[in-house]
This record gives structure tokens, sequence and C-alpha cells, in this order.
């Protein structure tokens, strides 16, 4: 039951649960979460730099205590809990949380390592001289409004007479009720060229600010990398910004033991916790989560930040550090969200719209500044009138006053009589004699004088917008001068984001492909070199009925393109290819292509890059030839792209890479060879579905077993003087040579390196095979011993003097040797002992093995 007093109001819950929220809401925001785009500042940190600015504590002060500062503001200004205070006044005088700070602390204030600060019973402050000179100057000159305090004992700026952009020289953060801000701090020296840019040219753009302001400058250095984050977030007001520390690789000397690489941390992203991100590094080490780390410590003091990685000795700095930038904080992003209150209301602002609000709140300030001066000047001249009148008439003035009974009727009189104000009345009466000799009363003209001089220069200005912004132009250069330092953060034109690549090692490797699929990758020193004619070692564990098919040399990062010999060509990184040891037999190939159970790769290439200028020579089973070029298989689908069109039992079976230039020589399984030019004389350019020209004309029985390309530098380096034109020569015109003897050119190389499936190869000088046209019969390459099995061609492939061969026979055993150990013959010759094979082994592949580059040939 209710008294007579009390009345029930029927309210609807939805309608005041949503005027309270709302309220709350804007509570937050505007009176604590988010920053004033004016000044910067949030209102706990507006209070405290008022409170110290009220107590006197400038650069030129000695230091108080920060509890008598918190103390202050909490009873005069931020009625909240001393913690709140302490923390936002810790935070304006680290080094490291702010690009300028704007208190000056005496004592432990915190480190990077996120320790706490001292009790403010402890430490002490006092305000930076760029906070006096750009953010509390002329703040009694009516620049800005006063509202009371919590209890209107008080009064309190609503917002600081900034002179620079202190929203972006420090940035900020805060979290308001469903919306958040974090705007990135910035070099002061860039604002200011930024904003007289603006000053200049109105119309200037977001883009073409940025020549000025390139992106923000962290206060613990680092790295911003690429520009299109910082772009989209000076365009649209959001963005995420890849920042990763500076890291360098160093070799360490060590007493009594070998010397190690380290990785040397000296620079760590914006707001990262160091002893945080050692102790994350040291948990994945232990978790082997990361490989390659020895030892971690912290060597960082007084000088400087120093974290040394100290690597293992097999370890590849460059993989390892690449883990660290994507893998720990080490590499982090901020995501840019460029809210700031607007006229009490919360908007997103970009680059321009930043210096705008501040340029145009500038010249309020610089107006109410003028004005203000103004005022005071005429009420002073107004004063000096006064006296000027009682100075010309001053016998009758003395007398007037001397008469009077009082002071009030003194003034009355005076006013009366000479018709003056109550100010002058007042100021004539408190004139001191001494002011009436007559080198004051010069002094008084000449005051009055100048004042007259300002009065007039300060109309000048209230009725001229382009005075006012000769002054902010002015004001804003001597900042820059007095308090500008150099840029920290060093923009980097690269992207932030790590491609997985970036994270192995770019190694030379084997890749080994059985005939029922295995697949498997295998470092190549592995093997050994061996010498010649000896047994090998066993590369992979085979099965009874399985034989190595595919064998070549590449290197990590390379992509590998498979062809099938239905046509489609399907890819892989090489690092994409599980690593093997030398007896395991593999992974089944299925298992990472969508390769159908009947479908068999029968080629293997592997590409660096995908060159607009290079071409994939293909070669069929029935002898069809095509070239195209690799740029189109840049993007292969999972599924496959379909390489070249078939007839009707034909199949796909060697792909090579080459350029116009380039010549092809092709071999059959009899010991034939043609060789002819790649350019598009003889080899039209075709697009992929397309069928492709004859190759070379087979005997009855014969089949083609191999084909590689004789790159063009070398083919202009043979001696084209003795070469005869290209003409069509039948097989059996040399046949019936006996003699092996070389030509004189014929240990220069370089050579056509023949392997037959019995064990036996030589090298036969490129000079001995004349260039012939297309689709003709071709020259004899090697002669046999007999005709079994063995004695038939594996295999041919262009070699150099310091290549090394690596030979799989097809029960999986693997011999490397060097090409010099392999004797050179004359195209009639049978060769020398190359393996030494098992009964019903043969040789099924051969790899070159360059010297210093990654590219690869294939094995047959």
């Amino acid at each position: 039951m209710t008294t007579s007093q009390e009345r029930i109001i029927p309210t609807d819950l939805r309608i005041e649960m949503s005027r309270s929220y709302l309220e709350y809401a804007m509570s937050v925001i505007v009176g604590r979460a988010l920053p004033d785009a004016r000044d910067g500042l949030k209102p706990v940190h507006r209070r405290i730099l008022y409170a110290m600015h009220e107590l006197g504590l400038s650069a030129d002060r000695p230091f108080r205590k920060c509890a008598r500062v918190v103390g202050e503001v909490l009873g005069k200004y931020h009625p909240h809990g001393d913690t709140a205070v302490y923390d936002a006044l810790v935070r304006m005088a680290q080094d490291f949380s702010m690009r300028s700070p704007l208190i000056a602390g005496h004592g432990n204030f915190g480190s990077v390592d996120n320790d706490p600060p001292a009790a403010m019973r402890y430490t002490e402050c006092r305000l930076e001289a760029l906070t006096s000179d750009s953010l509390l100057q002329d703040i009694e000159s009516e620049t800005v409004d006063f509202i009371d305090n919590f209890d209107a004992s008080q009064q309190e700026p609503t917002v600081l007479p900034a002179r620079i952009p202190q929203l972006l020289l420090n940035g900020s953060s805060g979290i308001a009720v469903g919306m958040a801000t974090n705007i990135p701090p910035h070099n002061l020296a860039e604002l200011i060229d930024g904003l007289v840019a603006l000053i200049e040219n109105p119309e200037i753009t977001d883009i073409q600010l940025m020549q000025y302001i390139p992106g923000p400058d962290f206060p613990t250095g680092s790295q911003i990398l690429g520009t299109t984050a910082i772009k989209e977030a000076y365009t649209t007001g959001r963005g995420s910004i890849t920042m990763r520390g500076v890291a360098t690789i160093e070799t360490i000397e060590q007493r009594g033991r070998p010397d190690r690489d380290a990785i040397i941390i000296t620079e760590l992203p914006y707001q990262t916790n160091k002893a945080a991100l050692i102790e994350k590094i040291a948990e994945m080490v232990n978790e082997k989560r990361l490989e390659g780390i020895a030892d971690i410590r912290d060597e960082s003091d007084r000088d400087g930040m120093r974290i040394v990685i100290e690597l293992k000795r097999d370890a590849y700095p460059r993989v390892v550090l690449n883990n660290l930038y994507k893998q720990t904080p080490l590499q982090a992003n901020f995501g840019a969200n460029m809210l700031a209150l607007v006229n009490g209301e919360p908007q997103i602002l970009t680059l321009k719209n930043f210096l705008q609000v501040f340029l145009d709140f500038r010249v309020e300030a610089i107006t109410r500044r003028t004005r203000y001066e103004l005022r005071k000047a005429e009420e002073r001249d107004h004063i000096l009138q006064g006296l000027l009148i009682a100075l010309g008439r001053l016998d009758e003035i003395i007398n007037l006053i001397r008469h009077a009974p009082d002071a009030p009727t003194a003034k009355g009189e005076l006013m009366t009589t000479y018709g003056l104000s109550e100010a002058q009345a007042d100021a004539i009466l408190q004139m001191q004699l001494r002011r009436l000799t007559a080198l004051e009363a010069d002094k008084i003209r000449q005051e009055h004088e100048q004042l007259q001089a300002i009065i007039t220069d300060l109309q000048d200005i209230l009725a001229r917008r382009e005075r006012i912004l000769e002054i902010i132009e002015t004001e804003v250069k001597q900042l820059r001068e007095k308090h500008a330092t150099p840029r920290r953060t060093v923009i980097s034109p690269l992207e932030g984001e790590i491609d997985e690549r970036d994270l192995i090692a770019n190694e030379k490797a084997l890749i080994l492909l059985t005939e029922q699929g295995y697949i498997k990758r295998m470092a190549v020193n592995t093997f050994e070199a061996q010498s010649r004619a000896t047994r090998g070692k066993a590369a992979a564990k085979m099965k009874e009925d399985d034989n190595v098919e595919h064998f070549l040399t590449c290197c990590d990062h390379d992509s590998v393109l498979f062809f099938s010999e239905r046509g489609v060509v399907y890819c892989l990184k090489t690092y994409q290819i599980p690593i093997s040891s030398r007896t395991s037999r593999g992974t089944p190939i299925v298992q990472m292509l969508p390769i159908p159970k009947e479908e068999k790769i029968t080629s293997i290439v592997p590409v660096t890059e995908f060159s607009s200028d290079e071409y994939l020579v293909m070669l069929t089973k029935g002898g069809y030839i095509k070239k195209t070029e690799l740029a189109a298989f840049s993007n292969i689908r999972a599924n496959g792209l379909i390489a070249i069109s078939l007839e009707e039992g034909d199949q796909l079976r060697w792909v090579r890479r080459a350029r116009v230039e380039d010549s092809v020589i092709i071999g059959s399984r009899r010991g034939v060879a043609i060789h002819f030019r790649c350019d598009h004389e003889q080899l039209r350019p075709l697009s992929r579905a397309t069928r492709g020209v004859k190759s070379m004309k087979l005997k009855k029985g014969d089949e083609l077993v191999g084909m590689d390309i004789l790159p063009a530098a070398i083919l202009a380096t043979l001696n084209t003087e003795t070469e005869p034109e290209i003409e069509e020569v039948e097989t059996e015109e040399i046949e019936n040579e006996e003699s092996t003897e070389v030509p004189a050119n014929g240990s220069i190389g370089p050579w056509v390196l023949v392997i037959t499936m019995g064990g036996y190869g030589k090298r036969v000088p490129v000079a001995q095979f004349r260039l012939q046209n297309r689709a003709g019969q071709g020259l004899t390459a090697t002669k046999f011993k007999n005709r079994k099995i063995k004695d038939q061609l594996a295999t041919l492939h262009i070699v150099n003097s310091d290549d090394e061969t690596m030979m799989v026979t097809s029960r999986g055993i693997i011999i490397r040797q060097a090409v010099n150990a392999i004797s050179v013959q004359s195209r009639s010759a049978t060769g020398v002992r190359v393996q030494r094979l098992d009964e019903d082994d043969v040789i099924t592949g051969v790899a070159i093995v360059p010297p210093d580059t990654g590219d690869a040939a294939e094995a047959e």
C-alpha cells in the first residue's frame, strides 16, 4: 500500500532501459574513454596537466611528488580512484609509450618489460617543456571555455589550447561502450610539415599529405612493412599496420669454442612486452615449435635494448628469424581505428580530417586570444587616454581634488567636469606624484602610441583569416625547430605478410618418384660423390615390383610441375613434398595430388620463376613436340590444368624449359639423336590445348627415350665456321664409322651425356651433333656392345665440366659422380662403365646437379 505522498508512474521498461543505457554509454564515450580531436586528450589526462600547470610544475621548476599531483587532481577535478589517475600520469611520462612524453618523471616509472612503476609516494614529476609550450600556453587568455568542476568549487578547461596535433603526435587508445579507438603516434616534425601543407593548400588530399606524413612513428622504433595499410588507415580511418622488430644476424666469438651465429634484437614493435617475448620464445623452443635456437638471453642495459638469440651450428639464421617473425610478437599488427570526439560526437577521421579539425580549433583559439588581447589593449589605452587628459589640465585637476571633501566626491566631479569614465577617474586618483614628471608623461604618451599600433594590428588579425593562418604557421615552425626529433620507425616497402617459403631454407633437394607412385624429397648432400664404376647407395626401400621412374634435383622454394601421361599438369611447392630418409619408401603421390589411380606422372619440371620469355617444350611418346609459354602455367588449379591435346593412344612423356634462342636434342632407344632449334620457325608457340608437330622420324621398333635443351649461350660458343649447313642426314651414313677419336675442340664442352641402360656412358661434344630440321632421322649418338635390353639408350643430357650426375637404377640404387669422371668420346664409341649394376638391374634415370644453381634436369 502506498501513502498519499507517493505516486506510481507507469513506465515502459524497454524505453527506460534504452534511455538509461544510452546515457551511461555517452557518459563513458565523452567523459572517459575517447580523446578529443582538438587537443588529443581524455578528461583524466587534461585534468592532470592542468593541475600540474596550476601547481607551477613547469620544466624549469623542481620535481614534486606524484602523490601531491594525484591528490590535487582528485580533490579538485577528478573524483575517481587514485590508481586511475596515477596510471594515466605514469603513461604520460614513459618514453616507450609516448612518442613525445608530456611529463618528465623522476624515479621508477615502469619499463618495456611491463614492470610496474614505484608507488606514487616515491616518484616525482613535472611538466615537459613541450607540454608547456604546445598545450598550456595562452590558457589564461580566454582561448578555451572553462566549466565548473564536480562540486562547482573550481573551474576547469573543457579543452587545452593545443598548438600541435597532439592526438596524432602521441596517439591514443581506449575502449568505450560499443566502440573503441586506437590511434598510432607520429613524428612531430612530419605532423607540422603536413599541417603547413594543409594551410598552404586547403584542397590537398590524404594521399598527398602522405608525402609529408609517410606513416606512424613509434617510440620503440621498429619497422613498418609496406604502405598499403597506412594508406588504408589514412584514407578510411581503419587499417592493420604490420610492425616488425629490428634484428640483425651477427657472429659471436666464444672462447675455446667455435664461433656461432646469433640473432640480435635491438628494437621491438610498439607495446610489445620484452619479458613476455623472451618467455614465449623459450617456451616454443622447449615445445619444439621453433628449431635452430641454442640459447636466449637479455643483455639490455641503460644504453639500449639487446636480446641475444644464439643459434645452433646447423641452423639457417634467416629461416630462424623468419620463424620468429611468423610465430612470435617480434612481428605484430597495430589495428588503427581513428576514432575521436568532434564537437562531443565520436567520428572516424581520415588524416586530413584530423589536421582540419585541429586547424579549425587553432583558428578559433587564436581568434579568441586576439579578442582577449584587443580588449586588454583597449582597456589599457582607455586608462592612458584619461591620464593624458589629466596631464593636459594638471593644475585644474589637482585643485579640484584638493578642495573635494572625499574621494567619491572627487571622482564624481572628475567624471562630470571632464567627461571621464569611472575607470579613468579611478586611475587619475590613484596616480602617484612621480608620474607627474615630464619624463613619466612622455612614457605615457609613448605607451599610448604603441597601444594604438597594437590595437590596429589586432583588429587586422581579426578581420583577415590569412593573418591567423600565418600566425599558426609561425608558431608551429618555432615548435618544430625547438622540439622536433628524428624519425625512429623505418617504413619498409615490403608488405607485411610472411610467405610460407620464407620459413624454409632454400636448399638443394632430390625428388624421387617411383613407378607405383611413391614420392619423397631428400637433401642432395645425402649422397657424396663416388668414383666411376662403383655400385652406389640405396635411395629408397623398393617393393619387389616397383622401380624408380622420375628423379630430379631442384631447390626447396621451387614450384614443381607434374605432367601426367594424359597431358594434365599439377603443381606443388618443393617444400610441400615430405622430406624422407634415404631408405624410406616415400609418400603416395595420390595423397598430395588429385591424380586418378589409373593415371601416371610422366614428367616433372622444377620452376623457380614463371617468366614470360621462357617456354615449356613438350614431347609425346608418339613423337609430337610443341612449345607453350611458361607463364601460361603460373596459376594451376588444385585439380590440374590441361597442358597438351593428345591423339588417342598417345602419351605426354617429356617436358623441358627453354627459350626461343635455345635448341633441343632428342634421343631414341636405339641410340639415335636429332638436334634442331627452338625458334619460331622450327617450333611455333602454341596454346595449352593443342597437339604439336612431328619431332623425329623413327625406324620401326624404335622409340624416344629423352630430350634436353641446349642453352643459346652455349650454342653460340660452338665453332660455327666448320658447321655445315642444316641438312637431312640419314643414320646409315654414320653407322659404319669405327673411329672413337674426338675433335680438337671436344675437350672444351659442353657435351651430350649419353648413358645406356647397361651402365655405360660417355660425353660427346655438342658440336658433333649437327643442327638439322625438325622431323629428320637424326644421327648416331652411341654404339652398343650387344643388343640385349641393357644395351639400349637410357637417356641423354646436356652437361658442363663442373656438373655432377646422379644416376638411379630400377631397384633404387643411386650413384653420384662428377661429370669429369666420364670419358669424352665420339658419337660412334660405346663409352665407359659408369655404374656397376646387379643382375637384372638397369639404369632408369639420370639427374644433373649444377654447381651453384637450383635448376635441375629431369630423369627419364
